[in-house]
């Protein structure tokens, strides 16, 4: 099987503190992993640049088979990678716009897009909130409206960042148990948190991000005949 994603040598660094080193990742379609390691070891910093939203100072990139270098990401992934941030920032609209934002920008055919909708809205429990705005929310519903706008793009790879990071225990349970529902086939999950009841998950693989280095603790190493570089 290709690996959906493979980064090798991957480096960044922030003045003379070094975040990433050489560091190596490799992503199955269809597969769940979380991502662990201490405050500040850049767990943030490698969502971003998988996302092409961070540079990364040196590395190489293979998506499906197709090698690039970090430093020239094509605007055309970022269509199938979805970045959703701890704190994710929700539009001054209703929650039905927030989720439909990204369809709208894409250019999605309207019935396509009420359909997408819709079913994101009754999976992430968000049809009695479809008119509200996003400043009547509490913390667990706005990350379960990022989730939903996330989901209705249908990504082919999906970062999370913390997602149930300062929530109380009932809204914990509600973004858990939609995370254990976000891995189809076709959709690459990996997610940064200290949460055990993620980790947990069955069937989640666990990577460790300690002083730039990724190291897998748990799960089999996935089998790849990723690009050669």
């Amino acid at each position: 099987m290709t690996a959906l994603v493979h980064v090798q040598g991957l480096s960044k660094r922030f003045a003379e503190r070094v975040v990433l080193e050489d560091a190596e990742l490799l992503l199955q379609p269809g597969a769940r992993y979380v991502l662990t390691g201490d405050n500040g070891a850049g767990k943030t910093t490698l969502l971003k640049i998988l996302a092409g939203l961070e540079p990364a100072d040196a590395g190489r990139f293979a998506y499906a088979g197709r090698a690039f270098r970090l430093a020239d990401y094509p605007a055309a992934l970022r269509r199938d990678v979805v970045y959703v941030h701890q704190h994710p920032y929700l539009f001054h609209t209703t929650v039905k716009g927030n989720i439909g934002y990204g369809l709208v920008s894409r250019n999605v055919p309207h019935g396509e897009k009420e359909r997408r909708i819709r079913l994101a809205m009754a999976w992430a429990n968000l049809d009695h909130l479809r008119d509200v705005p996003p400043n009547r929310l509490s913390g667990g519903e706005k990350q379960r409206v990022a989730l939903a706008r996330a989901k209705v793009l249908e990504p082919h790879v999906l970062l999370l960042d913390e997602p149930t990071a300062n929530l109380d225990a009932d809204s914990r349970q509600q973004i858990v148990h939609l995370l254990g529902e976000l891995s189809p086939a076709e959709t690459c999950v990996l997610v940064a948190c200290h949460d055990q009841e993620i980790i947990g998950l069955a069937g989640t693989v666990r990577l460790h991000l300690r002083d730039g280095r990724l190291s897998l603790l748990n799960g089999s190493p996935p089998a790849s005949d990723a690009a050669v570089f």
